[in-house]
């Protein structure tokens, strides 16, 4: 049976080399779980475990644990890249990047199993992520950010609109949304917004996702 549709507006990204003890592979993974964990006490209702490094059995380990942790807090899970992992793991989902796999076959391969949400930086491909089966799209970086400057300049309000007006998905913006401009992006036409640093690196993860999740929900 295929997922429920995307009802969450706050998408919390991991990078746990975004926290303190980055050097002892246990220590950030822990680090991770309390962080996520807090995450989750405040409002988030949706994750995306995005640990690229992790070698597939550490991936898979660290991936059970975040399924326990999220179905604790009735909150969607999604696996970045990797839907075997995501099947295996009984996840919500699957987030593609332009890199991955197309989203047509990892569809033809999960059929109605997972939600696939899909990273863009273009009309042109939030185009072919919806027409390939996405059930929503990130789109960004809208703002510029240090953690995508490899994604070139930033797309920008513009984009962002007409991306909005051009599918009939979710679209997420992300890079550098925070604080005022969740409101910019929300009146853009985005249904949500999609976060790494703006939640993980708060002093109060907790209330920082509380507050998020108010503004998020009610711009």
């Amino acid at each position: 049976m295929r997922p429920g549709p995307v009802d969450f507006r706050l998408y919390l990204v991991t990078d746990r080399m975004r926290l303190p003890d980055t050097r002892n592979p246990q220590g950030a993974t822990r680090g991770l779980l309390s962080a996520v964990g807090k995450a989750l006490s405040g409002g988030v209702r949706a994750v995306q475990l995005r640990e690229k490094d992790l070698a597939t059995r550490d991936l898979l380990k660290l991936a059970y644990r975040m399924r326990s942790l999220t179905e604790k807090y009735g909150a969607r899970l999604f696996i970045n890249g990797r839907f075997d992992v995501a099947l295996a793991v009984r996840a919500d989902g699957v987030h593609l990047t332009q890199q991955s796999i197309p989203v047509r076959a990892v569809r033809n391969a999960v059929g109605g199993q997972l939600l696939i949400g899909v990273s863009t930086h273009s009309l042109k491909e939030a185009r072919e992520a919806e027409n390939g089966g996405a059930d929503f799209i990130t789109l960004g970086p809208v703002y510029r950010t240090p953690s995508k400057l490899k994604y070139g300049p930033p797309a920008g309000l513009d984009t962002l609109k007409r991306v909005c007006s051009a599918v009939g998905i979710p679209v997420f913006a992300i890079g550098g949304v925070r604080g005022r401009r969740i409101r910019e992006v929300r009146a853009a036409g985005a249904y949500g917004v999609a976060m790494i640093s703006g939640i993980l690196g708060a002093a109060d993860i907790r209330r920082k996702a509380e507050e998020l999740t108010l503004l998020t929900e009610k711009s």
